[in-house]
């Protein structure tokens, strides 16, 4: 079967590969009939997150058809057509209980090597193996676009997640540090949980742009601490969600977050460690917290807000292409010449 693979730093191919077997009794295979490419995509083929080996099956971002089933599936059947989660978690652990998916001891991160559990494939691939489909499957329901289900698995999840940990209040000010798709989206989602306004921070003007047809308010890096305080009399915003995964954003955020303000971070960081402010955060009693999208436990208030109309997230998808397409689809989001790009196998 074609699959997209890491080449080395930097470099992906498509290839001929093998395609995936049913190994455990609770594994799926599904036909991809969308995959996307996301942000930590790009860290991955970066080699910014180790454990990546060249010829690795990327990306975790897909939705598509069961084509099979192991023996201990119950919940799906060939024929259907379902969403899923970017990683694998079994369902049945007290994490798993308590809404902790990411933190399962069975998690495995579909197409990002051993970084962040044991290897499995990835998911820009004609055929996927899902372990745990019970869990990590979900259907699509009506009202449902496809593209709409393949956001949940992960850019929509990581955006609700944001919101969702900085326990935002209606009417409260949310600044956005980054405009790709997460930090649209998580302008969106505020917007949806009653923000006074979301800002989003962004240095292309494009991305920025978009983020004000979408209902947004918009700064340059320079500008936004002006704009914040000229909304909030001095005071600074609320919620600053830094959605870009590096030092410099996360710093920035301490910038202009009020006193007893929140910082929710949910950009991809890979670096080991970074200077905090510890006597700034003490004095003005800051909370700081970090966020990875779970779209097993968040699925079911997302679609409603979707299947409703109230949270469209397909407006950040300005790319999709076939295998063909998907190196130049990779150097167009690493230049930022596009937000979202989706694969599309049949294509």
């Amino acid at each position: 079967m074609r699959a997209v693979v890491y080449q080395g730093p930097g470099a992906v191919d498509i290839r001929e590969v093998p395609p995936p077997e049913l190994i455990h009794p609770r594994d799926a295979l599904v036909r991809v009939r969308l995959a996307g490419i996301c942000g930590t995509d790009l860290h991955v083929i970066a080699g910014d997150f180790p454990g990546i080996q060249p010829g690795a099956v990327v990306g975790h971002e897909f939705m598509g058809e069961v084509l099979s089933v192991g023996s201990a599936v119950t919940l799906f059947k060939p024929g259907d057509n379902v969403m899923a989660s970017d990683f694998t978690a079994c369902g049945h652990c007290h994490r798993c209980g308590r809404g902790d998916h990411w933190e399962c001891r069975e998690r495995a991160f579909f197409g990002t090597g051993t970084s962040f559990g044991p290897a499995l494939a990835g998911a820009q691939a004609e055929i996927v193996r899902v372990p745990h489909a019970d869990t990590t499957l979900a259907p699509i329901p009506r009202g449902c676009p496809d593209e709409a289900a393949i956001l949940l698995g992960d850019n929509l999840a990581t955006a609700w997640a944001a919101v969702e940990r900085s326990r935002l209040e209606p009417g409260e000010i949310v600044a956005i540090f980054g405009g790709g798709a997460v930090g649209q989206l998580a302008s969106l989602s505020a917007q949806a949980a009653g923000a006074g306004a979301a800002i989003v921070i962004e240095p292309n003007a494009g991305r920025r742009a978009f983020a004000r047809a979408n209902g947004g308010l918009v700064a340059s890096p320079e500008d936004a601490t002006a704009l914040v305080a000229a909304l909030t009399g001095g005071e600074g915003a609320d919620v600053v969600i830094e959605a870009v995964g590096n030092q410099a954003a996360l710093a920035s955020a301490f910038e202009i977050v009020r006193k007893r303000g929140r910082i929710i971070s949910v950009g991809a960081h890979s670096v080991e460690s970074w200077s905090f402010p510890l006597a700034k955060s003490f004095a003005n009693e800051l909370t700081i917290g970090f966020a990875i999208g779970d779209s097993i436990r968040l699925r079911p208030r997302l679609l409603s807000l979707i299947t409703t109309g109230v949270l469209d997230p397909t407006v950040v998808i300005d790319c999709r292409v076939g295998f063909s397409g998907a190196a130049e689809a990779y150097a167009d989001l690493k230049a930022q010449r596009a937000m979202k790009a989706l694969i599309d196998p049949r294509l």
